[in-house]
């Protein structure tokens, strides 16, 4: 018996020997992208480069039928594999064959395919699917927003699962072409530029295509009924605005807002640098939501941004994200300071710009407003955790550490730093350690201490620390009382209702 077992074995080894290496070692992807905020949200074992996201909508029943492919790379031996999905799904071919699939956990799509995917294998996706998105609930919440004339997906850290399949976390990003068939009457919102427009029995579909990399979160879709304003920057950059016909009286001080889209992208290039993409503009939709978001050139503004007059501060904002967020995204959501720091501290550069207050005046304004005890010092801006990402911390505090960074390293490595880190790492990801080591670079200066002060230590920096508000002895007496409210202060803390979604 024991030499029987022993023979066995070595059939055994001999038969796992003669199997290549890759059949070996082929097995199924993982179900998260490895975020510690969101453990579940994108996938491992491949790469997307495109979206192919062809729908039919029906605006009076929120009725959405969809054919999404996608282009994918596989990373690793494939076994199965994971898309980011909330509704019922129909078919999924992969290379054109029937592929097993099945819902588990919250929202993950688990494919099998015919075929296991080899490493570095090309793979089509098609996902044949429907349903009613403002019906379907993950974590307690739909992020598809529904209008009297239509639906909206806008939402951070998710929107994709309502609308199309992915892998949704900002480290994969691709190109998109959206292409939605509504009833004829109703128009399509989406990213990037409108390549066609065509109308038969009954029905319009509009197409959009977005040409730079993009992330998931990123992408957005209206259906509704808008008003439509074209229009070029002085330096050429096509600008499409929509707003919907209802806004009632917000409708005007929404415009007002919104049109400048064209003149505001243009100063923000000067510290910026050059716009990364092709097209520029924004949409306010008839939806009960506040916020404002920063779809890639599309940037989605809730009305309510609106209700106390014209507020270009948060188009400021929103725009800053092309560069800041967009362009440049987060390695992981822990990153998020370099995405809401730097919105915030473009509203503080408009201010200058306005005469409402320097950003030197509105970061000593921030510091005294809160006393040490005060729980606005116990969130990091630089980790601040998933349940306070978009804390006001992360926002003002983290803004105010920009501002310790432009008294340290001076003027003129502070806005070289500005402008170059967009373009060191356009269309990529980054995180604050890869940023840091960028801005010490830029300054010759070791910024360990500064950084860590102010973004990962829980509590209010000392005074004398290094980096404070101020630059010199001098401004110690200045911050030790309230200093007057900077008159912009107003403006830039209604933006933070921006990620307030559910």
């Amino acid at each position: 018996m024991r030499k029987r077992l022993i023979v066995s074995a070595a059939s055994a080894v001999a038969l796992l020997l003669a199997v290549p290496a890759s059949a070996a070692q082929t097995g199924p992807g993982a179900a998260g992208a490895g975020d510690a905020y969101y453990p579940t949200y994108g996938n491992g074992g491949y790469d997307v480069s495109h979206y192919d996201i062809r729908l039919k909508y029906q605006p009076a029943t929120d009725e959405l039928e969809g054919t999404t492919t996608i282009l994918a790379t596989a990373t690793q031996n494939l076994s199965r594999f994971n898309l980011d999905f909330a509704l019922d799904v129909k078919q999924v071919l992969v290379n054109g064959r029937v592929a097993r699939f099945a819902a588990t956990g919250e929202q993950e799509l688990e494919i099998t395919p015919d075929r296991p995917l080899a490493k570095g294998a090309q793979a089509t996706v098609v996902v044949r699917y429907a349903g009613i998105p403002s019906k379907v609930k993950r974590y307690g919440f739909t992020a598809w927003l529904r209008s009297p004339d239509g639906g909206v997906a806008a939402g951070e850290p998710e929107s994709a699962w309502w609308w199309f399949p992915s892998n949704d976390h900002p480290t994969d990003k691709a190109t998109f072409d959206v292409s939605v068939l509504v009833p004829d009457g109703s128009q399509v919102i989406s990213n990037g530029v409108l390549t066609g427009q065509t109308s038969q029995a009954g029905w319009t579909r509009f197409s959009w295509r977005e040409n730079k990399p993009q992330a998931t979160y990123l992408a957005t879709l209206a259906v509704g009924r808008f008003d439509i304003s074209t229009d070029t920057t002085p330096s050429g950059l096509p600008v499409y605005n929509a707003y919907s016909k209802d806004l009632g009286e917000n409708a005007d001080a929404a415009r007002a807002s919104v049109e400048r889209t064209g003149e505001l992208v243009d100063w923000l290039s000067g510290y910026f640098g050059e716009y990364p993409f092709s097209s520029v503009g924004g949409y306010v939709p008839n939806v009960t939501a506040g916020y404002g978001l920063e779809t890639q050139t599309r940037i989605f503004y809730g009305p309510r941004q609106f209700a106390r007059g014209a507020n270009t501060s948060v188009v400021v904002h929103e725009l800053a994200h092309q560069w800041y967020g967009d362009s440049v995204s987060v390695q992981r959501w822990s990153d998020i300071w370099l995405n809401e720091g730097f919105a915030r501290y473009a509203q503080f550069l408009w201010s200058e710009h306005e005469n409402e207050g320097t950003a030197q005046e509105i970061a000593d304004y921030v510091y005294a407003a809160h006393p040490a005890d005060d729980p606005f010092w116990t969130v990091k801006p630089g980790d601040p955790g998933a349940d306070n990402q978009f804390s006001g911390a992360v926002y003002d505090r983290g803004a105010v550490a920009i501002q310790a960074l432009r008294n340290t390293v001076g003027e003129d490595a502070f806005f070289r730093i500005l402008k170059g880190w967009p373009a060191e790492r356009k269309y990529g990801n980054a995180t604050i350690q890869q940023f840091q080591a960028y801005a010490e670079r830029v300054s010759g200066r070791q910024l360990g201490d500064l950084l860590t002060t102010w973004l990962f230590t829980a509590g209010k920096p000392a005074l004398n620390s290094a980096g404070v508000p101020g630059t010199a002895a001098a401004s110690v007496a200045k911050v030790q009382t309230q200093p007057q409210e900077p008159k912009s202060w107003k403006a830039i803390q209604q933006t933070n209702t921006v990620h307030e979604a559910h």
